[in-house]
C-alpha cells in the first residue's frame, strides 16, 4: 500500500504542476486523477503532452472517480456508456486500474427495495464493463444522516446494508471504497474488515471523528484527519492492511472546518503529517510494509 493523495479529500485544487511539486515534496507516493478533464487534455494535446507531467514526476496512480451518472436517468446513464471506452482507453495508457463511485444515500423515487434491485443490477453492468479494461471499481457510502434530505427515501447509509448490496453483486472487480469516517458512523468494525480480504478492498481513506459524534449529529464537514490515536482505530486498520497484503492507495481526508484558514501548502504538509504519525504508531514502513519490533 501507498500514501495517497487526493485534492478533492482535502478541500484543495490548482495547476497540475503546483499540486504534482506539494504531492511529492510531502512524501505522497501516488495521486488521484481526474479521468474526464484528462481526456480532454489527451484529445487536444495528444497522450504525451498531457501527461507529461504526472508520468515524469512518477508517481502512482490512486483512483478516478467513474465518470458514469449511472444513479440518474437512464439517458445519461447511456450516455456516459457511450463515452467510457475512450476514458478507460486513457486510464488504461497510464496504468490507472481502480474507479470510485459513492452510493447515493436517499432516493426521491425509488423505495428500498427498488433501489437495491436497481442498483444491483447496474454495479454488475459497469462492473463487466471495467473488467474488461482490468480496472476495478470501488463502491462506498455516506453514512451521515445529513447528506440525505429529510423527504427522500433512505437508501443505504449503514455498514450492514451497505454489505448486503456489495454481496448481491457479483461482478469480481467490484469491491469497496474503504472511508474510516464513514465505516465508523456507519456501525462498522474492523472485523468486517478482516472479512473481506485485500481483493475486496479497491480503495482505502483515513480520517477521524471527535468523540460521541454519530450519524445523525455528524456532517461532513466535521471529518478531521487521521490521527495515530484518535477515535477512530486507523493505525490497528492499517496494521491489518498490510497482514492482508493489501497494495492499493490510502488517502488522508478532511472536511472543510477543519481546514479552513489554512494555506494549500500547509493543508497537504498537515495531511503528510497525519499520515506519517498513523503510519509510525501502526509500525508500517514508508513502503507500506509491517516493520519488525527489532528494526523500529
Amino acid at each position: 500500500m501507498f500514501r495517497n493523495l487526493c485534492p478533492e479529500e482535502l478541500g484543495i485544487s490548482g495547476r497540475d504542476s503546483e499540486i504534482i511539486e506539494l504531492v511529492l515534496s510531502s512524501g505522497f507516493k501516488g495521486l488521484d486523477i481526474d479521468l474526464p478533464t484528462l481526456v480532454e487534455q489527451v484529445k487536444s494535446q495528444g497522450f504525451a503532452k498531457a501527461t507529461r507531467l504526472i508520468t515524469s514526476a512518477r508517481l502512482k496512480f490512486g483512483s478516478f472517480q467513474l465518470p458514469i451518472r449511472w444513479q440518474g436517468t437512464d439517458t445519461e446513464y447511456k450516455t456516459d456508456l457511450a463515452m467510457l471506452p475512450e476514458q478507460l482507453d486513457t486510464a488504461a495508457q497510464l496504468g490507472c486500474q481502480r474507479a470510485v463511485t459513492v452510493l447515493a444515500p436517499g432516493s426521491e423515487t425509488h423505495p428500498f427495495h427498488e433501489n437495491f434491485e436497481l442498483y444491483r443490477r447496474k454495479l454488475h453492468e459497469v462492473g463487466d464493463l471495467l473488467a474488461a479494461k482490468n480496472v476495478k471499481l470501488g463502491v462506498g457510502f455516506l453514512a451521515p444522516a445529513a447528506c440525505r434530505d429529510a423527504s427522500m427515501l433512505q437508501f443505504v447509509q449503514r455498514v450492514d446494508q451497505f454489505m448486503l448490496l456489495l454481496s448481491s453483486v457479483t461482478a469480481p472487480n467490484v469491491g469497496v471504497a474503504l472511508d474510516t469516517w464513514h465505516w465508523h458512523l456507519g456501525g462498522g468494525t474492523i472485523e468486517q474488515v478482516k472479512a473481506l480480504g485485500a481483493d475486496k478492498i479497491v480503495t482505502v481513506t483515513l480520517a477521524d471523528c471527535d468523540e460521541g459524534l454519530t450519524a445523525e449529529t455528524a456532517t461532513l464537514a466535521d471529518r478531521m484527519l487521521p490521527s495515530e490515536a484518535g477515535t477512530i482505530d486507523n493505525a490497528g486498520l492499517l496494521k491489518l492492511l498490510a497482514e492482508l497484503k493489501y497494495d492499493g492507495p490510502v488517502t488522508p481526508a478532511a472536511g472543510a472546518t477543519q481546514l479552513e484558514g489554512q494555506s494549500r501548502q500547509q493543508i497537504i504538509r498537515n495531511a503528510a503529517a497525519a499520515c506519517e504519525a498513523v503510519w509510525k504508531a501502526a509500525g508500517i514502513s514508508s513502503g507500506g510494509k509491517r516493520v519488525a519490533v527489532g528494526g523500529r
